[in-house]
């Protein structure tokens, strides 16, 4: 595949693509999902009721993330980015909230679910902004200093709405894309599961890479490409 030819290039990333940094994925075999109900523990009620399972759940999560490092798949993307020419962009919509991407030096980053290193307040009319925070909260949920409304990780928790900046962000690079490429993400959580389709409606080429097929398998990918993301990245030709 010859990037050269491509000017609007979109790139989809999920949980595998930061294995490698020593994260573990969300679903699945040895998935974060599997050692508490996300349904119950992950949930914006909890907030109302029991805000410390937030902290139960994405507190050895940030611990975790604080520790990672990006990993060569990280790095070839930024790598990618600032080997393009001046009519060419890249931009990143990541479900992922490890804040990597920018950590590897990506610039043009949609951070679609949020990022755990940082806390916000769950009182949308409080004047506090969401500020880099690196404690657990494992022990008792915090209280905002300005209204003592629940704290909470800076993440779109489930039953919560995607920001609405980052979801016209994202609606707004995939109109104009002309090669859309999935790595590491299952492909099937809503709604950036949506993505290829509308990717493949504007006549973009789709490029899906993961480490296992997608199941089902979804028409609207052109390519599946099966492997580590660090591995394919490097060995796909992405840079010819």
């Amino acid at each position: 595949m010859k990037i050269a030819q491509y000017n609007n290039i979109v790139i989809l990333t999920g949980a595998g693509i930061s294995v490698a940094s020593g994260l573990q994925t969300y679903r699945g075999l040895g998935g974060l999902w599997n050692e508490h109900d996300i349904n119950d523990y992950g949930h914006i009620d909890r907030l109302k009721d029991d805000p410390s399972k937030i902290w139960t759940l994405f507190g050895p999560l940030r611990q975790s993330i604080s520790h990672a490092k990006p990993n060569a798949a990280h790095r070839a993307l930024s790598e990618l980015e600032n080997t393009l020419q001046s009519d060419q962009k890249l931009h990143l919509i990541t479900q992922n909230v490890d804040g990597l991407h920018t950590a590897a030096g990506s610039k043009n980053v949609i951070e679609f679910h949020g990022n755990i290193s940082k806390t916000r307040c769950t009182n949308s009319e409080c004047a506090l902004e969401p500020f880099n925070d690196g404690l657990a909260y494992e022990d008792t949920a915090p209280m905002c200093p300005l209204c003592d409304s629940p704290l909470a990780p800076n993440i779109v928790l489930f039953g919560e709405q995607i920001p609405a900046f980052e979801s016209w962000s994202a609606k707004k690079v995939l109109r104009d894309c002309d090669l859309f490429i999935a790595i590491g993400t299952s492909g099937n959580v809503y709604p950036a599961s949506g993505f290829v389709r509308s990717a493949d409606y504007v006549g973009a080429k789709t490029i899906y890479i993961n480490i296992e097929p997608m199941s089902p398998p979804n028409k609207a990918f052109h390519e599946e490409v099966i492997g580590r993301a660090e591995d394919v990245l490097l060995d796909f030709g992405l840079f010819d």
